[in-house]
């Protein structure tokens, strides 16, 4: 009878998997365009699946080895279950060997069940529950099934072994088993993620985000720029139509494990932000209903059931019930904290600004201060509303060299908006200092600088974005330099990385790396550190956005200093709270990132905070009952600096005031 009804019972569940995986597809289509190789993402998804998603995956290591077997077996499993029991090919080939091969497939598949079933036993907070929750028990029947249909296959049992009622039993767990891992797959419901994941992986929005047989893999951080020549094109997203369609497809790969929640600051602080739920409402959209059917952690103070939409219809609604509100897209820092941490490699902060860029462009509904920022950067060019000739009083007495004057340097001094700031303009005079005691050949632009357009961007306001960065590039093409230095990460990534899709190609370095470099070749000397006890806050836009955590901590050894690690460091720091536009947006929580993040600070006994991003300097000197000082890198650099040893490193002082063959690549 098995052999019989086997065959059939295969063949079903493969013809359910495909007509659902059409309606899966269906629904991702209704997205936008996309611009993506169908072949050599397919290509390239196993080295994907098994190399990049597996090393965020890694991470826990107990959940990876999880993984493999689970994941692992269950491929290999249905493969050699369609051959043996749908093919009948268990005893022909290799002398039954696909038999062997798939009773360990299987047994193996059973072992990683049971780490699944003991995890679930008591879940953390952050995996959603409901349909998730019955997924050990389906492994567990399929693999099991499994299993046992094939002991007679290679004679461990005789063909007709047991009753036709044991059969029968035996064939109920397997349908069980195959409803949840085929049917599932493809018609809705924990193993989705497998199918969608798969191709999320092979036609992913960012396919450089991915390593190669080459060996290379570079970070892919910087937002993509709206076509504004384009009458035709959305200014951001308004529906979940309004998404590309492999945007929609890497929703659809979500596996709920709330690795973005734990990781989210706004979610901590108690805003009104999760972003595994916001994943999910996005899912809910793409097939149209309500989010009364998730059952993981909701939005902090807004409780499930209240979010509706379809695929056409306004993500967030001025009236009546939405899919999303909009204080939960202003909630969010950008830190890509939920980025970092997701094994599916989905893009929440793309999605984020999508959609906020819909609401400044098309509403002008950018909430507190933002809709002033923003006329603000219009009139003059500064967040702050200053008088853009006011840009370097600060620096009256350094006389410091103009690109206007010069032509030609080695660098260019980016000075940021923190020139307006009293707090970081002393950031600045250290920063000059030890430019000037490494004998660095650099200049500043002077009032020719403008806002590089960062904080109109994560506000969503593409067009005034666009218009800053212009404009600094058409300014940047008068003069010649090697390289850009500033010692704030968000004009570092602005600059290096998102200029590039207007024609501003640059070297740009932050101010750390930098020192470092002149340190190393000898250029700076240092006494030792007398203070006490450092630890090291890392900015969000110099580690996660850019990979730069050692050049930070370099200097700050070469200054003598050991530095006590927080808990959530490095790729896991925990923002400040005031990337994003957060501090403009000002949407209230249940507490302050920052406060929480001054209590890591607590948590290591440090009596000194070393920074590198102004904003992050303001937020956590915002801190009122903190005791640890906080202060830039450049600062305590400054404050150490010695002459350096006669004849030391490369260059003598006057040598490195000579300016150097300019670099090929560098082009201004």
């Amino acid at each position: 009878m098995l052999d019989t009804l086997l065959p059939i019972l295969i063949a079903a569940a493969l013809a359910l998997a495909v007509i659902g995986a059409g309606r899966r597809v269906r629904l991702w289509r209704q997205g936008r365009p996309a611009r993506v190789s169908l072949l050599k993402g397919l290509a390239a998804m196993p080295r994907r699946y098994l190399v990049d998603l597996h090393h965020v995956v890694a991470r826990d290591k107990a959940m990876s080895n999880t993984h493999v077997a689970t994941a692992g077996g269950f491929v290999a499993a249905a493969v050699l279950m369609i051959l043996v029991h749908g093919l009948g090919l268990g005893s022909e080939v290799a002398e039954g060997a696909l038999g062997w091969l798939l009773l360990a497939a299987s047994a193996t598949m059973f072992v990683g069940s049971c780490f699944v079933a003991r995890r679930r036993r008591h879940p953390p907070s952050r995996l959603s529950r409901g349909p998730w929750m019955r997924l050990p028990k389906s492994l567990m029947a399929f693999s099991l099934s499994v299993f046992a249909i094939t002991l007679p296959t290679v004679g461990l049992l005789p063909q007709d072994f047991g009753s036709w009622i044991l059969a029968l039993a035996l064939l109920a767990v397997l349908v069980w088993g195959l409803g949840e891992m085929f049917f599932g797959m493809t018609w809705g419901g924990p193993m989705k993620h497998a199918f969608a994941g798969a191709l999320h992986l092979a036609f992913h929005r960012r396919a450089e985000r991915f390593s190669t047989r080459t060996g290379g893999s570079g970070r892919s951080t910087g937002l993509k720029a709206l076509d504004l020549d384009d009458p035709e094109a959305p200014l951001g997203v308004e529906t979940p139509s309004d998404f590309t369609w492999n945007q929609l497809l890497g929703f659809d790969a979500c596996v709920q494990c709330g690795r973005c929640e734990a990781a989210c600051p706004a979610f901590a602080a108690g805003q009104p932000l999760n972003p595994k739920k916001l994943i999910q409402d996005m899912v809910v959209g793409m097939a149209g209903g309500s989010d009364a059917a998730y059952a993981g952690s909701p939005y902090p103070g807004k409780p499930v059931g209240e979010h509706e939409g379809h695929a056409q219809g306004p993500i967030v609604a001025r009236e009546g019930q939405a899919l999303v509100d909009a204080e939960t897209l202003w909630s969010c820092t950008t830190c890509r904290a939920c980025v970092e941490e997701c094994p599916m490699m989905i893009e929440h902060v793309d999605a984020i600004v999508d959609m906020r860029r819909f609401l400044t462009l098309e509403h002008g509904n950018t909430p507190n201060k933002g809709a002033e920022v923003l006329d603000n950067l219009i009139a003059t060019d500064n967040p702050g509303g200053f008088d853009p000739g006011a840009r370097m009083h600060w620096a009256a007495d350094l006389e410091l060299p103009l690109m206007a004057d010069l032509q030609q340097v080695d660098v260019l001094l980016w000075l940021g908006d923190g020139a307006y700031d009293m707090r970081n303009q002393r950031t600045l005079r250290s920063l000059v200092k030890v430019l000037r005691a490494a004998g660095v050949d650099f200049a500043v632009l002077g009032n020719e600088e403008r806002d590089s357009g960062d904080v109109a961007r994560r506000l969503g306001d593409e067009a005034t974005f666009q218009s800053l960065a212009r404009r600094n590039i058409a300014t940047l093409a008068k003069y010649r330099f090697q390289q850009i230095v500033t010692c704030d990460p968000h004009s570092f990534h602005v600059l290096g990385n998102e200029y590039g899709e207007l024609g501003g190609h640059y070297r740009v370095y932050h101010h750390s790396t930098f020192i470092a470099e002149l340190h190393e070749a000898g250029r700076l000397a240092f006494r030792p550190w007398k203070g006490g006890s450092v630890t090291y806050h890392d900015p969000c836009y110099l580690g996660r956005y850019n990979g730069e955590f050692e050049a930070p901590r370099n200097v700050l050894r070469a200054l003598g200093i050991q530095v006590a690690e927080m808990e959530r460091s490095g790729f896991r720091s925990r923002c400040c709270g005031g990337g994003g536009g957060a501090p403009i947006t000002d949407i209230p929580g249940k507490q302050r990132i920052p406060d929480m993040r001054m209590g890591d600070v607590r948590e290591t006994g440090a009596e000194l905070v070393a920074v590198g991003c102004p904003q992050c300097t303001a937020m956590l000197e915002g801190v009122v009952d903190s005791a640890a000082e906080v202060r830039d890198i450049a600062e305590l650099v400054a404050d150490a600096l010695v002459e350096p040893p006669a004849g030391a490193g490369k260059h003598g002082k006057d040598q490195a005031r000579t300016p150097r063959p300019l670099a090929e690549e560098v082009v201004s």
